[in-house]
């Protein structure tokens, strides 16, 4: 049985992904990249949902509390709506700033080429959301109605150099990258037979997927998830400082036992390994956690602090208004991505123990100082 642990091989597969084009309700590109995937390991077993979410599982005895790895399939972008001469119509999937539509380039692709380019001209906001007009650029192919547009970025822009991946969607296609590569370690461990993968679609348009998961059938009961996520950086939680257990997001706060144990196994990794890492509560956006939690089932979150999120360059100098809006790739610290599946490979392993530690903890002190009382 293959298992791949070269870091160049899962830095190949993290580079790659997040050059595919996804939007939300569109993300063939990726779905057929994991299809292949999985296809190759005959050890692992593909299913999808009503809601087309994709499940990876190991042909493997499962225990009676599978943990599954979580990542969304899409990212922002524009899908054309209508064409007329010269003239793109589209609306965007997801949540970017006005400040950042007026005179930028989208790329359009079909399947993954890229066939032409068109300058934003008009948008506008409405409650159904945006929607505006583009004109072709000289030299550019206007595409098919149903295209998918995202940002174009010159290739120079792109890619990694000096620690750092820069690429047209990190958010979260980062993230089902790193799923991947836990889940191709824990194929050959006996301890992590019960891990699997379930990727979602349309999260950028209120986590429906997700939802659709949690509302749905083929999670079981006493499942534990372990949402994995691109977050917005801040000065309280810098990239390049380790990935971050996620205690919550801007809409709620996520299942206190098992994110304690992550936490407790995280510190202790530190002391022991030297592991960095960050236990924050990331407010700025609300990820699939929330969803699953709502719905009873038991969820945490491990996040990477994102520069550029959603695209949006320099987004706290926009904020503000000391910059204008440029937009920009998305960048994480590949020592943190690294980093972040390096520690759910062991975390993973060790989740019963972490669950264990905190009440341990608190026993020792009990005991210790029990006479005061």
């Amino acid at each position: 049985m293959a298992c791949l642990v070269s870091r160049d091989t899962y830095e190949r597969w993290l580079v790659q992904l997040t050059d595919l084009p996804s939007v939300s309700g569109k993300e063939d590109a990726v779905i057929t990249w994991v299809t292949r995937w999985v296809r190759r390991r005959r050890d692992l077993t593909l299913a999808r949902d009503r809601s087309g979410n994709l499940y990876i599982t190991q042909n493997r005895q499962l225990r009676s509390a599978p943990i599954w790895l979580t990542a969304h399939m899409d990212h922002p972008g524009f899908v054309a709506s209508s064409v007329d001469g010269n003239t793109v119509a589209w609306e965007f999937r997801g949540g970017v700033r006005d400040e950042y539509y007026s005179g930028a380039v989208i790329e359009w692709l079909d399947r993954t080429e890229v066939v032409g380019r068109s300058r934003i001209d008009q948008f506008r906001r409405t409650d159904a959301g945006i929607s505006g007009t583009s004109k072709r650029l000289r030299g550019s192919t206007v595409p098919s109605v149903g295209a998918i547009g995202r940002w174009h970025f010159a290739p120079s822009r792109l890619g990694i150099s000096r620690g750092r991946l820069r690429a047209n969607a990190c958010d979260d296609l980062a993230g089902v990258a790193a799923a991947l590569a836990v889940l191709d370690q824990s194929r050959v461990r006996d301890e992590l037979s019960d891990v699997g993968v379930i990727l979602t679609r349309a999260e950028e348009m209120g986590f429906v997927g997700a939802i659709g998961a949690a509302k749905g059938a083929r999670i079981p009961a006493r499942s534990r998830l372990v949402c994995i996520e691109m977050s917005r950086a801040s000065a309280d939680a810098p990239m390049g400082a380790g990935p971050v257990i996620r205690v919550g997001d801007a809409s709620s706060v996520f299942s206190p036992g098992l994110t304690n144990a992550l936490a407790m196994l995280a510190a202790q990794m530190g002391q022991t390994d030297g592991f960095a890492s960050q236990r924050k509560l990331m407010t700025g956006g609300s990820c699939e956690a929330t969803a699953f939690v709502a719905y009873g089932h038991i969820a945490a979150c491990v996040c990477l602090p994102l520069s550029n999120y959603h695209n949006m360059g320099e987004l706290d100098e926009v904020e503000r208004r000391r910059v204008p809006a440029q937009v920009a790739p998305e960048e994480i610290s590949l020592a943190d991505w690294h980093g972040m599946v390096d520690f759910l490979v062991e975390a993973l392993a060790r989740l019963d123990e972490g669950e264990a530690l905190i009440r341990a903890k608190l026993d020792r002190q009990f005991e210790a100082t029990r006479a005061i009382l």
